[in-house]
């Protein structure tokens, strides 16, 4: 587990994972609860990996695009950016061949889980919501696998929750 940072250096992220490709789930199965966050492969997002997400910042982990759609649990970065070896590998179906080894187009994160969520916020519960209402992820058309949140809003997620609030 990385060294805590102090609360005025802690930031705050949604990172979005369809449930199939990774859950929750597998994040709790992985050894030591942690797992690299690859495939990324739009460019705001990962610029926000790249030069925005640090090591020991905290992330809500948001299952997308089926249902149910959600906030179910939190995690911390363990590893900052490093290049997504999965753009190197042909077999995977994450590879660009154009992106060259000695500048790499694309970077992960490491991430270790801190709770699952015992009952998930869901998206209707983040509308219903006066701060979590306007978080990015509610904003329509916003697909952005990589978003940074509020401190209040990682605050009102975890009320939501009925969860332990971890800063």
């Amino acid at each position: 587990m990385p060294q805590s940072k102090s609360a005025a250096d802690v930031r705050y992220w949604l990172f979005k994972s369809e449930p199939s490709a990774f859950s929750i789930e597998h994040l709790a199965q992985s050894p030591k609860q942690t797992a690299p966050w690859d495939g990324v492969r739009n460019y705001q997002a990962r610029n926000y990996l790249r030069d925005g997400v640090q090591l020991g910042d905290l992330v809500c982990f948001y299952h997308s695009s089926e249902a149910p759609l959600g906030i179910f649990g939190t995690m911390r970065v363990a590893r900052a950016a490093y290049p997504d070896f999965t753009q190197f590998d042909p077999k995977s179906k994450y590879y660009d061949a154009k992106s060259p080894a000695d500048n790499p187009r694309w970077m992960m994160v490491d991430v270790q889980l801190i709770q699952k969520f015992d009952t998930p916020v869901l998206r209707e519960s983040l509308a219903a919501h006066d701060v979590t209402a306007g978080m990015l992820v509610m904003k329509k058309g916003m697909r952005l696998s990589i978003q940074p949140m509020t401190a209040a809003e990682w605050k009102a997620v975890h009320q939501l929750a009925n969860a332990k609030l971890l800063t």
